[in-house]
């Protein structure tokens, strides 16, 4: 069916059971967080967890350029808080949204990206996560009612024309893109940006567009299928320095939903291609979604590590998006500990099967 279920929506991943099974490298991290502090810093050491993942981190750059002595200190804050600073996730739209519409400047953006590899190569920083979104994260409803009346937030095609509810730094462009230009553009990217990040040995994690519709505001999405993935892993050339920052919950919002998660495990993984999880679920698939806890969406999480496991990934788990929980802070502390602690618990139970 459209959805990807018939009678069982786990029937695609039930294979994987049965597969055996060694321990795996996979560590659980916290992620999501864009500066330091000490409260966040000891709440992951308390969930014993020790692998740390910044979004869009709060250093200068007013010129376009993270420096490698901001990202050194970034670093060195984070090791002294007894953490490891993994991979840093998104540089501000500001810092390259010519390149991602080919507007005039975009030669300058692309060589100041290019720099920015460096210096994170030359600060020891291995992963740079990064999208393709023009016009972002796109959600109609940032309190729809969850669980339990958690907070949760949705997606619903018709409702696109009242706006963006995810508040961003800088509007949406007004510019409109086809998807052969948004393919042009992303491959010049990439024509640029792989060699230096091979030479810096520094890692580029794609994530893939959320939600995974066709277009939004006049620019097309890049990055909506299985397909997609696999059309950017081969234009891609084989480098090493390209890979998925695979979020599953985006991948289960595409057509299909637990078998397009599937299909982008078994493209990516068995060449190690997939770099870091973002580990969310949510309930539905395009044009209409909602997101929820772990454990309530589309897809099996149990397999899905099983599956992860069985393709040699050695990556990390990210919680990434959470509910609104009562009482809990902007972060998301309270949420972010249940769905890391389900983490723990899945993978602590998988690696035990067969000891």
């Amino acid at each position: 069916t459209a959805s990807g279920r018939a009678d069982d929506p786990r029937r695609h991943l039930r294979p994987c059971y049965r597969l055996p099974m060694q321990r795996s490298r996979i560590r659980i991290g916290v992620g999501q967080v864009s500066s330091i502090d000490p409260e966040t810093t000891a709440w992951a050491r308390q969930l014993g967890v020790t692998t740390f993942q910044m979004n869009t981190p709060q250093i200068p750059g007013d010129d376009g350029v993270w420096h490698e002595a901001d990202l050194r200190r970034l670093r060195d804050a984070v090791e002294a808080e007894g953490l490891v600073l993994e991979a840093l996730e998104n540089v501000p739209v500001a810092f390259y949204d010519k390149v991602m519409l080919g507007k005039p400047g975009w030669e300058d953006q692309l060589e100041r990206y290019c720099t920015t590899i460096r210096n994170m190569g030359r600060a020891g920083i291995g992963i740079l996560g990064h999208h393709f979104m023009p016009t972002f994260v796109w959600r109609t409803d940032l309190d729809a009612p969850g669980r339990g009346g958690a907070g949760v937030t949705a997606f619903d095609a018709d409702l696109v024309h009242l706006g963006n509810k995810v508040v961003y730094p800088q509007a949406p462009p007004t510019e409109r893109a086809t998807l052969d230009e948004m393919r042009r553009n992303y491959g010049r990217f990439l024509d640029a940006t792989l060699p230096v990040a091979e030479a810096a040995g520094v890692r580029l994690a794609l994530h893939p567009d959320d939600p995974p519709v066709p277009s939004i505001g006049g620019v097309a999405r890049l990055f909506t299928s299985p397909a997609d993935l696999a059309w950017a892993m081969e234009r891609s050339g084989g480098s090493p320095a390209w890979g998925m920052d695979l979020c599953l919950g985006t991948v289960s919002e595409m057509e299909g939903g637990p078998e397009a998660v599937r299909q982008a495990i078994d493209l990516l993984g068995p060449s190690g291609r997939i770099f870091y999880v973002h580990l969310r679920q949510v309930k539905g698939t395009v044009p209409r979604f909602e997101e929820c806890f772990i454990g309530e969406g589309s897809y099996d999480a149990a397999a899905v590590i099983r599956q992860l496991i069985a393709v040699g990934f050695d990556g990390f788990l990210l919680d990434d998006h959470v509910p609104h929980m009562t009482g809990d802070s902007p972060y998301g502390h309270r949420a972010r500990a249940h769905a890391i602690g389900y983490m723990q618990g899945l993978l602590a139970a998988i690696e035990g099967e067969d000891r």
